[in-house]
């Protein structure tokens, strides 16, 4: 997949702007769905299809597919080391060995690699954890998701816009806890779906056939179980997903707060539904590794200015609490949760 340079906005037509900015959810869950984007788009399914896969190698999506749910699917964790510089990429390559591991970065921070692990169990992601721990002679600091307040990446990027979601006024959100030993309730057609799908669909004119051929399953039995997934929150959302770095969104910061336990719920709804915060979530305090943080936001933008500014008017008018700025500096690898196995494990 190749990289875009320069101003990528100017080599794309209205029709690619409508399929980068419009079908970051929603596409559709029918045997044929680029018949059915061409025909909202005017054109023909092949050109559809044709459009997606220049995208697709452009690197302005970095997949087309399902975005899974990990904490309803298995279990999630967002951890943190305080590497070494001169251990620095010795330990990226252990963290990264994993498959587990979807998400790295480098931030600006004490605590300065940041990545998430996502397993089939909780007892398989600690085991994880513990040998990070060991190989790398590094205390992990251990922050699952307890409440989710807002957490949607979705969100056009075919504008000038300095911060995501400069042009919108509000997003609703509400408090939703998470159980550290939460795993659907997953059936075997469902698990091997899953499985199938966690990298991506097939860009082909019949991915959800093809998928179904994959796993040894009926066509409309794929699309039934993708629906459900869908309803019972497994899957987030189906169609494609945005390389934000690529198309200019790379001054992401990821901002922790020390708000009193009373207020929480409180200043997480109300936070959490500023257009301008892409995630908001509760995760504990570990006062024995002297993180004291219980809330963490997320705020995406194209400069790193616009979205010092965001971040002021939070502490300003919203979180008037002590807080740290992590920006990202490197992505050290990012994928889709990746998952072993979902049943009898």
């Amino acid at each position: 997949m190749s990289s875009l340079g320069g101003d990528w906005r100017a080599e794309i037509d209205g029709i690619d702007a409508a399929i980068v900015d419009g079908y970051q959810s929603g596409f559709p869950v029918e045997e044929r769905p680029f018949r059915t984007v061409g025909v909202e788009l005017g054109i023909s399914e092949g050109e559809a299809l044709s459009r997606v896969e220049r995208l697709y190698e452009r690197g302005v999506f970095r997949r087309f597919g399902a975005v899974l749910n990990p904490p309803v699917i298995g279990s999630s964790t967002l951890a943190a080391i305080r590497s070494p510089e001169e251990s620095f990429a010795e330990h990226a390559e252990i963290v990264n060995g994993y498959r587990q591991v979807n998400h790295n970065y480098r931030r600006d921070h004490e605590w300065n690699m940041w990545f998430v692990v996502t397993a089939s169990t909780r007892e398989r992601r600690d085991e994880i954890l513990a040998e990070i721990e060991e190989r790398t002679g590094c205390a992990v600091l251990d922050l699952p998701m307890l409440t989710d307040y807002y957490i949607d990446l979705e969100f056009p990027v075919v504008n000038d816009d300095r911060f995501a979601r400069e042009s919108v006024s509000e997003t609703e959100v509400s408090a939703t806890r998470i159980s550290e030993d939460a795993a659907g309730d997953l059936s075997e057609l469902d698990a091997d779906l899953l499985l199938e799908i966690q990298a991506g669909f097939p860009l082909t004119a019949t991915p959800y056939r093809d998928v179904a051929a994959a796993i040894g399953a009926d066509a409309e039995e794929v699309l039934e179980a993708i629906e459900r997934l869908l309803s019972e929150g497994c899957i987030k959302r189906i169609g494609c997903v945005v390389n934000h770095v690529v198309t200019g969104f790379d001054a992401n910061c990821m901002v922790v707060w020390d708000v009193p336990d009373d207020e929480l719920d409180d200043r997480g709804i109300a936070v959490g539904s500023l257009p301008y915060v892409t995630l908001c979530y509760h995760r504990p305090r570990r006062p024995e590794l002297e993180w004291e943080y219980n809330l963490f936001t997320m705020i995406h933008g194209r400069e790193e200015a616009a979205v010092d500014e965001k971040i002021d008017e939070l502490a300003g008018e919203h979180l008037p609490y002590d807080h740290e700025r992590l920006y990202s500096t490197a992505t050290l690898k990012q994928t889709g949760a990746r998952y072993e196995g979902l049943v009898g494990q």
